[in-house]
Protein backbone atom coordinates (compact mmCIF):
# COMPACT_ATOMS: atom_id res chain seq x y z
CA UNK A 1 0.00 0.00 0.00
CA UNK A 2 1.39 3.57 -0.54
CA UNK A 3 2.32 6.01 2.03
CA UNK A 4 -0.56 8.38 2.75
CA UNK A 5 -1.94 11.08 0.75
CA UNK A 6 -3.10 14.61 2.67
CA UNK A 7 -4.86 17.09 0.27
CA UNK A 8 -6.17 20.51 1.58
CA UNK A 9 -9.37 21.93 -0.18
CA UNK A 10 -9.25 25.42 0.55
CA UNK A 11 -12.34 25.82 -0.98
CA UNK A 12 -13.34 29.85 -1.58
CA UNK A 13 -11.29 31.28 0.92
CA UNK A 14 -8.57 33.39 1.66
CA UNK A 15 -6.67 36.53 0.11
CA UNK A 16 -3.28 37.70 -1.47
CA UNK A 17 -1.86 38.17 1.74
CA UNK A 18 -3.10 35.16 3.73
CA UNK A 19 -2.79 32.75 1.29
CA UNK A 20 0.85 33.58 0.88
CA UNK A 21 0.86 32.94 4.08
CA UNK A 22 -0.03 30.06 4.76
CA UNK A 23 1.32 28.24 1.74
CA UNK A 24 4.72 29.46 3.07
CA UNK A 25 4.07 27.96 6.15
CA UNK A 26 2.88 24.55 5.16
CA UNK A 27 5.57 23.89 2.54
CA UNK A 28 8.35 25.10 4.90
CA UNK A 29 7.16 21.98 7.37
CA UNK A 30 10.02 20.03 7.87
CA UNK A 31 8.05 16.74 7.86
CA UNK A 32 6.95 17.89 3.72
CA UNK A 33 10.51 19.32 2.87
CA UNK A 34 11.75 16.11 3.46
CA UNK A 35 9.10 14.38 1.74
CA UNK A 36 7.92 11.75 4.33
CA UNK A 37 4.57 12.06 3.36
CA UNK A 38 2.78 13.25 -0.16
CA UNK A 39 0.86 16.61 0.56
CA UNK A 40 -0.93 18.86 -1.63
CA UNK A 41 -3.08 22.30 -1.16
CA UNK A 42 -6.01 22.98 -3.66
CA UNK A 43 -6.13 26.63 -3.85
CA UNK A 44 -9.26 28.69 -5.79
CA UNK A 45 -7.87 29.45 -9.25
CA UNK A 46 -7.16 33.09 -9.04
CA UNK A 47 -4.45 32.19 -6.62
CA UNK A 48 -3.02 29.68 -8.66
CA UNK A 49 0.02 31.97 -10.47
CA UNK A 50 0.98 32.91 -6.68
CA UNK A 51 0.92 29.38 -5.54
CA UNK A 52 2.62 28.15 -8.22
CA UNK A 53 5.52 30.70 -7.33
CA UNK A 54 5.76 29.59 -3.57
CA UNK A 55 5.92 26.04 -4.18
CA UNK A 56 8.39 25.55 -7.25
CA UNK A 57 10.77 23.31 -5.78
CA UNK A 58 8.47 22.75 -2.98
CA UNK A 59 7.72 18.87 -2.28
CA UNK A 60 4.03 20.73 -1.56
CA UNK A 61 1.89 19.91 -4.87
CA UNK A 62 -0.72 22.57 -6.20
CA UNK A 63 -4.07 21.30 -6.73
CA UNK A 64 -7.25 23.20 -7.77
CA UNK A 65 -10.90 22.75 -6.65
CA UNK A 66 -12.53 21.68 -10.12
CA UNK A 67 -11.65 21.64 -14.36
CA UNK A 68 -14.12 21.89 -17.17
CA UNK A 69 -15.45 19.09 -18.24
CA UNK A 70 -14.50 20.62 -22.17
CA UNK A 71 -11.17 20.41 -23.13
CA UNK A 72 -11.94 24.21 -24.86
CA UNK A 73 -14.34 26.09 -26.59
CA UNK A 74 -17.05 28.91 -25.85
CA UNK A 75 -17.30 27.81 -22.43
CA UNK A 76 -17.42 31.33 -20.23
CA UNK A 77 -15.84 31.01 -17.32
CA UNK A 78 -14.39 27.28 -17.56
CA UNK A 79 -10.76 26.18 -16.57
CA UNK A 80 -9.95 23.37 -19.02
CA UNK A 81 -7.20 20.87 -17.52
CA UNK A 82 -4.82 21.64 -19.81
CA UNK A 83 -4.50 25.88 -18.96
CA UNK A 84 -4.19 23.82 -15.11
CA UNK A 85 -1.19 22.44 -16.49
CA UNK A 86 0.18 24.72 -17.79
CA UNK A 87 0.71 26.22 -14.32
CA UNK A 88 1.86 22.89 -13.20
CA UNK A 89 -1.08 22.08 -11.29
CA UNK A 90 -0.73 18.09 -10.22
CA UNK A 91 -4.07 17.35 -8.85
CA UNK A 92 -7.98 18.56 -9.82
CA UNK A 93 -11.20 17.67 -6.90
CA UNK A 94 -13.74 16.76 -9.69
CA UNK A 95 -17.13 15.82 -7.94
CA UNK A 96 -17.26 17.31 -4.54
CA UNK A 97 -20.73 17.17 -3.28
CA UNK A 98 -20.80 20.99 -3.23
CA UNK A 99 -20.17 21.06 -7.37
CA UNK A 100 -23.15 18.22 -7.31
CA UNK A 101 -25.51 20.03 -5.13
CA UNK A 102 -24.87 23.35 -6.26
CA UNK A 103 -23.94 23.71 -10.00
CA UNK A 104 -25.72 20.16 -10.72
CA UNK A 105 -22.87 18.03 -11.91
CA UNK A 106 -24.20 14.77 -12.50
CA UNK A 107 -21.79 11.58 -12.19
CA UNK A 108 -21.32 11.76 -16.35
CA UNK A 109 -20.21 15.15 -15.84
CA UNK A 110 -17.82 14.37 -13.29
CA UNK A 111 -16.06 11.29 -15.30
CA UNK A 112 -15.39 13.47 -18.22
CA UNK A 113 -13.81 15.85 -15.98
CA UNK A 114 -11.82 13.25 -14.41
CA UNK A 115 -10.86 12.42 -18.09
CA UNK A 116 -10.32 15.64 -18.96
CA UNK A 117 -7.30 15.83 -15.71
CA UNK A 118 -6.07 12.66 -16.75
CA UNK A 119 -5.49 13.65 -20.13
CA UNK A 120 -3.67 16.62 -19.08
CA UNK A 121 -1.17 14.70 -16.65
CA UNK A 122 -2.99 15.76 -13.47
CA UNK A 123 -3.99 13.33 -10.95
CA UNK A 124 -8.35 14.00 -10.53
CA UNK A 125 -9.21 13.65 -6.79
CA UNK A 126 -13.09 12.06 -7.57
CA UNK A 127 -15.20 12.71 -4.69
CA UNK A 128 -18.19 10.33 -3.95
CA UNK A 129 -20.48 10.51 -0.91
CA UNK A 130 -24.27 9.73 0.92
CA UNK A 131 -26.55 12.44 2.37
CA UNK A 132 -28.05 11.78 5.80
CA UNK A 133 -31.16 10.25 4.00
CA UNK A 134 -29.28 8.50 1.88
CA UNK A 135 -27.50 6.63 4.75
CA UNK A 136 -30.79 6.46 6.94
CA UNK A 137 -32.84 4.74 3.55
CA UNK A 138 -30.05 1.89 3.23
CA UNK A 139 -28.96 3.34 0.04
CA UNK A 140 -25.52 4.91 0.97
CA UNK A 141 -23.30 1.70 -0.75
CA UNK A 142 -25.74 2.11 -4.23
CA UNK A 143 -24.99 5.75 -3.75
CA UNK A 144 -22.01 5.26 -3.81
CA UNK A 145 -21.40 2.82 -6.21
CA UNK A 146 -23.56 4.90 -9.38
CA UNK A 147 -20.77 7.64 -8.62
CA UNK A 148 -17.93 5.47 -8.67
CA UNK A 149 -19.08 3.33 -11.68
CA UNK A 150 -19.72 6.53 -13.70
CA UNK A 151 -16.57 8.25 -13.26
CA UNK A 152 -15.26 4.18 -13.89
CA UNK A 153 -16.93 4.29 -17.32
CA UNK A 154 -15.42 7.62 -18.91
CA UNK A 155 -11.77 5.86 -18.64
CA UNK A 156 -9.80 3.06 -19.17
CA UNK A 157 -8.47 0.76 -16.97
CA UNK A 158 -5.08 2.39 -17.47
CA UNK A 159 -5.94 5.63 -16.90
CA UNK A 160 -8.14 4.55 -13.89
CA UNK A 161 -5.05 3.49 -12.04
CA UNK A 162 -4.42 7.14 -12.25
CA UNK A 163 -7.01 8.61 -10.26
CA UNK A 164 -7.82 9.03 -6.54
CA UNK A 165 -10.95 8.37 -4.69
CA UNK A 166 -12.38 10.44 -1.88
CA UNK A 167 -14.99 9.25 0.34
CA UNK A 168 -16.74 12.16 1.80
CA UNK A 169 -20.61 11.87 3.37
CA UNK A 170 -22.35 14.92 2.37
CA UNK A 171 -23.88 14.73 6.13
CA UNK A 172 -20.31 15.21 7.35
CA UNK A 173 -19.02 18.48 5.10
CA UNK A 174 -18.68 21.18 6.87
CA UNK A 175 -20.73 20.40 10.01
CA UNK A 176 -18.08 19.27 12.85
CA UNK A 177 -19.23 15.51 12.29
CA UNK A 178 -16.68 13.62 11.12
CA UNK A 179 -17.99 9.42 10.22
CA UNK A 180 -16.80 7.09 12.83
CA UNK A 181 -13.64 5.20 12.08
CA UNK A 182 -15.54 1.93 11.50
CA UNK A 183 -18.08 3.59 9.41
CA UNK A 184 -15.75 4.95 7.13
CA UNK A 185 -13.96 1.77 6.88
CA UNK A 186 -16.37 0.11 5.95
CA UNK A 187 -17.29 2.41 2.76
CA UNK A 188 -13.45 2.57 2.14
CA UNK A 189 -13.49 -1.25 2.29
CA UNK A 190 -16.52 -1.38 -0.05
CA UNK A 191 -15.39 0.89 -2.80
CA UNK A 192 -12.21 -0.82 -2.74
CA UNK A 193 -13.80 -3.65 -3.76
CA UNK A 194 -15.96 -2.35 -6.84
CA UNK A 195 -12.62 -0.97 -8.17
CA UNK A 196 -11.61 -4.57 -7.27
CA UNK A 197 -14.48 -5.86 -9.45
CA UNK A 198 -13.37 -3.71 -12.27
CA UNK A 199 -9.49 -5.19 -12.48
CA UNK A 200 -7.12 -6.41 -9.64
CA UNK A 201 -4.44 -3.39 -10.98
CA UNK A 202 -7.45 -0.86 -9.62
CA UNK A 203 -7.70 -2.62 -5.88
CA UNK A 204 -4.49 -0.34 -5.06
CA UNK A 205 -6.39 3.03 -5.90
CA UNK A 206 -5.45 5.29 -3.11
CA UNK A 207 -9.41 6.19 -1.69
CA UNK A 208 -8.96 9.09 1.02
CA UNK A 209 -11.60 10.09 3.93
CA UNK A 210 -13.23 13.55 4.30
CA UNK A 211 -15.48 15.13 5.90
CA UNK A 212 -14.70 17.30 8.66
CA UNK A 213 -11.59 15.76 9.04
CA UNK A 214 -9.66 17.32 12.18
CA UNK A 215 -6.45 16.56 13.91
CA UNK A 216 -8.53 14.34 16.97
CA UNK A 217 -9.85 12.49 14.55
CA UNK A 218 -7.15 11.59 12.27
CA UNK A 219 -5.16 9.02 13.76
CA UNK A 220 -7.97 6.38 14.03
CA UNK A 221 -9.14 6.90 10.76
CA UNK A 222 -5.25 6.78 9.13
CA UNK A 223 -5.09 3.41 11.40
CA UNK A 224 -7.68 2.00 9.22
CA UNK A 225 -6.90 -0.74 6.54
CA UNK A 226 -8.71 1.23 3.54
CA UNK A 227 -7.99 4.56 4.24
CA UNK A 228 -5.24 5.90 2.47
CA UNK A 229 -5.27 9.51 3.78
CA UNK A 230 -7.60 12.28 3.69
CA UNK A 231 -9.48 15.35 2.01
CA UNK A 232 -8.92 18.06 4.76
CA UNK A 233 -11.64 21.28 4.19
CA UNK A 234 -11.89 23.53 7.01
CA UNK A 235 -9.37 22.44 8.84
CA UNK A 236 -6.72 22.72 5.73
CA UNK A 237 -7.02 26.86 6.53
CA UNK A 238 -5.42 26.79 9.72
CA UNK A 239 -1.41 25.66 9.40
CA UNK A 240 -1.30 24.15 12.55
CA UNK A 241 -4.30 22.06 12.42
CA UNK A 242 -3.56 20.78 8.30
CA UNK A 243 0.14 20.33 9.31
CA UNK A 244 -1.04 18.02 12.72
CA UNK A 245 -2.89 15.83 10.11
CA UNK A 246 0.22 15.77 8.04
CA UNK A 247 2.47 14.66 10.82
CA UNK A 248 -0.44 11.96 12.10
CA UNK A 249 -0.19 10.53 8.80
CA UNK A 250 3.23 10.12 8.55
CA UNK A 251 3.85 8.77 11.70
CA UNK A 252 5.28 5.41 11.93
CA UNK A 253 2.35 4.22 14.18
CA UNK A 254 -0.24 4.87 10.65
CA UNK A 255 2.63 4.16 8.08
CA UNK A 256 2.51 1.36 5.38
CA UNK A 257 3.51 -1.86 6.02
Amino acid sequence: MARKLIVGNWKMNGTLVSNTRLLREIRDDSTIQASQIDAAVCVPFLHVPEAQVILMDSALRLGVQDISAFRDGAFTGEISADMAGEFGVQYAVVGHSERRIYHGETPKTVGEKALRAIEAGITPVVCVGETQQERESGCARETVEIQLVAALDSLTTDQARGLVLAYEPVWAIGTGRSASAQQAQEMHGFLREVLRSRAESLASVTILYGGSVKPSTAAELFAQDDIDGALVGGASLEAAQFLDIVHLAASPAVAPM
